[in-house]
């Protein structure tokens, strides 16, 4: 694999390795295989490209000749400003994110770029009826409501109350209360009922923002509620950064590294996963 790719975010502890090889260059002469001087030159092309500066470089140059020196883009603090401010946000989602950022757990509101490509794909497909797990105060869920057609039906999962009293609030203020169906609990059990009633295949579009050591067995639910052509999205596939980094093992960067591995290999479903937001892997139901 190339050794720098886009980052948009470089972790503590790569930076960190990367700073502790540079400070002994003497390392580079001592290192006695190929592969090995190599990994020092890639280190110290991190501590040049990772850069907590709004100023840093745009892009980034993956060295590795099969992507054929490929200058891909980082995003910057500078950059995403620039991209923020292309963004067409209503100002009721504008309003509600605006109240969420003082809220408890505000970092789970997707950004406003997710939002707006989620709500782009719904146009796209045409849909009519759609799945979120994972509403917390609605900022996603709102975007996907204002785009539906006036028939249209978004089922909204979410298993915090406090949070979902915000999300419907904004139903109301938006007019879009008719076309959003609460359900307060837990998504896999949402989802088992709604297949015990009948409604496997019938959904057109379905987010997912929920427990992450949960994917695997929502995706499988999904995959049944979700009609052939429809698509399936899921938030934080990269995790800020740590499903990247071999040292990070804790259980729920395992469990979406393996989700991420799985997925890949499954040919039910056509993927691409895009660095927007933390990360999102957009799938198309086969």
């Amino acid at each position: 694999m190339a050794s720098i790719f886009a980052i948009s975010r470089c972790s503590a502890s790569a930076y960190q390795r990367a700073i502790d090889y540079q400070s002994r260059p003497q390392r580079f002469h001592s290192l006695s295989s190929r592969a090995a001087k190599s990994r020092f030159i890639r280190l110290n092309n991190l501590t040049r490209n990772c850069s907590l500066s709004s100023n840093a470089a745009p892009f980034i140059v993956a060295d590795d000749e099969k992507y054929s020196n490929k200058q891909v883009i980082s995003i910057t603090p500078r950059l995403y400003d620039y991209i923020l401010a292309n963004v067409r946000e209503p100002p009721i989602l504008r309003q509600l994110r605006e109240e969420t950022a003082n809220m408890r757990g505000s970092q789970m509101q997707v950004s406003p770029d997710q939002a707006q490509l989620l709500a782009m794909l719904v146009q796209i497909l045409g849909a009519e009826r759609c799945i979120e797990l994972g509403v917390y105060t609605g900022y996603s869920s709102l975007a996907v409501a204002l785009v539906l057609p006036e028939s249209g039906c978004l089922v909204a999962c979410e298993r915090d109350a406090r949070s979902l009293e915000v999300a419907k609030r904004y139903y109301e203020l938006a007019g879009v209360s008719h076309k959003v169906s609460v359900k307060h609990g837990l998504a896999a059990d949402v989802l088992k009922s709604m297949i015990s009633s009948g409604e496997t295949c019938s959904y057109d579009f379905a987010f997912v923002d929920a427990e992450k050591r949960m994917n695997q067995e929502y995706f499988e639910l999904l995959l049944q509620l979700v009609r052939v052509g429809g698509v399936i999205v899921i938030d934080n596939v990269l995790w800020h950064g740590k499903v990247a980094d071999p040292l990070v093992n804790d259980a729920k960067t395992v469990s979406i590294r393996n989700f991420n591995q799985t997925l890949m290999a499954d040919k039910r479903v056509s993927t691409s996963m895009v660095p927007i937001g933390d990360g999102m892997t957009i799938c198309r139901k086969q």
